[in-house]
């Protein structure tokens, strides 16, 4: 094919650069001159007629700008008199052409080549005789569109990318989610249910979707969702679009746009959590990978004042989670990006790693954003993925599928997929990557997800399991336990009471002071005696203390004593003892006078509830859910193995003895 043909062609180029540069910076040139060969041939056609209307109108009211791309037939343009293979006839003044071809372009293209600082790659070549042999070697290179089409030309480019992010191991986890995972992804998105509103399919003549992703990296995801459409929904389209902050990756995803034929100005640089380069806009599909794991303190101050300002009509009312992980903003950014119900609704497939799934209790803001998105109706099913499958990391991750309008048939429940075995190993590691999903896995694991995987005949059906929305929550309620004390002056107690800061001052005259009390070792759980007898004592010695200083020295001397009396306050209600108070979840599915009945009433004598503390949370304990029992080897079995370990020891140690 001919997108074998010349990708291999293009990667071979790579070779002139080895000794010159390093191999993961390869692509600082390859790519961006991929690029610019493939925008010279589709803008071949009407060249002429640009330069034309350029010159007729370069000096009028009109900017040009507004009248070129219409000429070209493109949203960009270029005025120089340069195109690639002219460049070839000059090779003394390479350098300074190629720059007047570059500057050339229109504002929306040249900031490709502004990203990935192509000057200074073009001045690097010069210096080390390699720009001619470089441009010699592109201007042989055809892709025409007459003859690489956009989705031949989108594989070869993505071919390139595949390449020069796996010769950089330490980087590209980054900015580069493996293919097999992002096709996995994808095919869980696009699934269809049997009983879905048919106007919402793809299948449907005509039908243009968007898909969306705020952390586009490279434009690897949004690039494989256009493929699978192409595939399996032809007579479909879908607009891409896409916002990402790294520069060279924006670069890289802004070409994959120009490439593919979508709109240029569709890939946006930024910050997506400060910027949203895309505001008040809603997409039919949301995609991403964000960063695991990594804090947002540089965007806290923005996200906190969006949070305090603007609420639920900001993306982050829900709650904020804690500074050391971000991942869960992005989430609630996608959920803000679904489009409406009434439109249609949007779907979301996001990858994040086990943090997102239990981290903080009722209240906190990771739970909250769990209790929104759940209670909401919004979350469709969790994916549970092989670890060693990123190239930075090898932790466990989780594709969370979400959907403002599912089918009847999923409505209130969300599915979970224990897809942890489904890998191979790989050949050859890939820096953290040891493992890859087959195609054959890929589609098994879609298949149970588009059949709910509940057929009980399967072989598989522990897999998959469903659950109700409410099975995820719980009530964490407060249970408190009355002071119950006694009192003495004893050499241990008083030595504990005396170390409170503000009795360090006084520390010695209240240990005279309570010298006798202390020999007389007396106990009572009579706090108005016991506090009388101190006063006393210290009155008698001329110590006179200040009323916190009398109640933490009456703190420290006493001790819990379950048979004591409870203390009441002015109105005879039980004083909490703060030290024992306790919280337990129960589950919202249980009726909570009846689990204090059956949980704690048989466990304590004094207690009651503080009801008026009541907080709902929402966790999802993936691995307690598909926790498999294994049986322990048996006594004789393990010390059949440590008999036979001796053994081998010992013929080692002689072997040993003897050398």
């Amino acid at each position: 094919m001919a997108e074998d043909n010349n990708g291999a062609f293009i990667w071979s180029i790579a070779n002139l650069l080895r000794g010159t540069y390093k191999q993961s910076d390869y692509g600082k040139i390859v790519l961006p001159f991929t690029i610019l060969r493939r925008l010279d041939a589709v803008l071949d056609p009407t060249k002429d007629a640009v330069l034309a209307e350029f010159e007729k109108r370069k000096n009028g009211t009109i900017p040009v700008e507004k009248l070129l791309p219409s000429v070209a037939g493109h949203d960009f343009y270029n005025t120089s008199l340069y195109t690639v293979e002219k460049l070839t006839g000059d090779p003394t003044n390479v350098r300074a052409n190629l720059l007047n071809y570059i500057d050339g372009f229109s504002a929306n293209v040249r900031d490709i080549f502004d990203r990935y600082d192509f000057p200074a790659q073009i001045a690097k070549l010069d210096e080390n005789g390699l720009l001619y042999l470089v441009v010699q070697k592109f201007a042989g290179v055809d892709l025409h569109p007459d003859r690489v089409s956009n989705t031949e030309m989108g594989l070869i480019f993505e071919e390139l990318i595949r390449r020069f992010a796996e010769s950089s191991n330490e980087t590209a986890g980054e900015h580069f989610t493996p293919r097999e995972v992002v096709r996995l992804i994808v095919s869980l998105l696009f699934t269809e249910h049997p009983d879905e509103d048919a106007s919402k399919s793809l299948s449907v003549p005509g039908a243009v979707r968007t898909v969306y992703d705020p952390t586009a990296g490279t434009g690897g995801m949004l690039s494989v969702a256009d493929d699978y459409v192409r595939d399996h929904y032809p007579q479909a389209s879908l607009t891409l679009v896409g916002q990402e902050l790294n520069a060279e990756s924006f670069a890289i995803a802004k070409a994959d746009m120009v490439i593919k034929g979508q709109a240029i100005d569709n890939i946006v640089w930024g910050d997506t959590l400060t910027d949203d380069g895309h505001l008040g806009k809603t997409f039919d599909y949301g995609i991403s990978n964000p960063p695991f794991g990594v804090e947002w303190k540089k965007q806290q101050s923005f996200v906190q004042k969006e949070y305090d300002l603007r609420g639920f009509d900001g993306r982050f009312g829900p709650g904020l989670p804690r500074v050391s992980d971000g991942s869960l903003l992005f989430l609630l950014h996608l959920v803000k990006k679904m489009r409406p119900k009434a439109e249609g609704g949007g779907r979301v497939g996001i990858v994040l790693n086990g943090s997102p799934l239990f981290t903080g209790g009722a209240g906190s803001g990771e739970s909250n954003i769990r209790k929104y998105v759940i209670e909401n109706d919004l979350l469709d099913a969790i994916i549970a993925m092989p670890t060693d499958l990123f190239y930075n990391t090898g932790i466990a991750t989780y594709i969370w599928i979400l959907d403002n309008d599912k089918p009847a048939s999923r409505k209130g429940k969300v599915q979970l997929i224990d897809a942890t075995d489904q890998w191979v190993k790989m050949r050859k590691s890939l820096g953290s990557k040891r493992r890859l999903i087959s195609p054959a896995q890929i589609q098994h694991i879609v298949q149970l997800y588009g059949t709910n995987g509940e057929d009980p005949e399967s072989m598989d059906a522990d897999a998959s399991k469903i659950f109700a929305t409410a099975d995820f929550g719980y009530t964490t309620i407060t249970v408190e336990r009355p002071q119950q004390f006694n009192w003495a002056v004893t050499p241990e107690r008083l030595e504990r009471a005396l170390t409170a800061k503000n009795l360090a001052a006084v520390a010695e005259q209240v240990e005279l002071a309570l010298l006798d009390l202390s020999t007389a070792r007396e106990t009572t759980t009579n706090a108005a005696v016991f506090t009388a007898g101190i006063k006393k004592a210290l009155a008698g010695a001329g110590v006179t203390l200040t009323a916190p200083q009398l109640k933490a020295l009456a703190a420290g001397l006493a001790e819990r004593d379950e048979t004591a009396p409870v203390v009441t306050d002015s109105k005879g209600k039980p004083v909490p003892d703060t030290n024992l108070r306790d919280t337990e979840n129960v589950p919202l599915t249980e009726d909570i006078d009846a689990y204090i009945q059956r949980e704690i009433a048989p466990h304590v004598e004094h207690f009651w509830v503080e009801r008026s503390k009541d907080n709902i949370g929402y966790e999802i304990p993936f691995t307690r859910y598909f926790y498999k029992y294994v049986q322990p080897r048996s006594l004789e079995e393990i010390d059949a193995n440590l008999h036979k370990l001796v053994q081998e020891i010992t013929v080692l140690l002689g072997e040993v003895e003897r050398a």
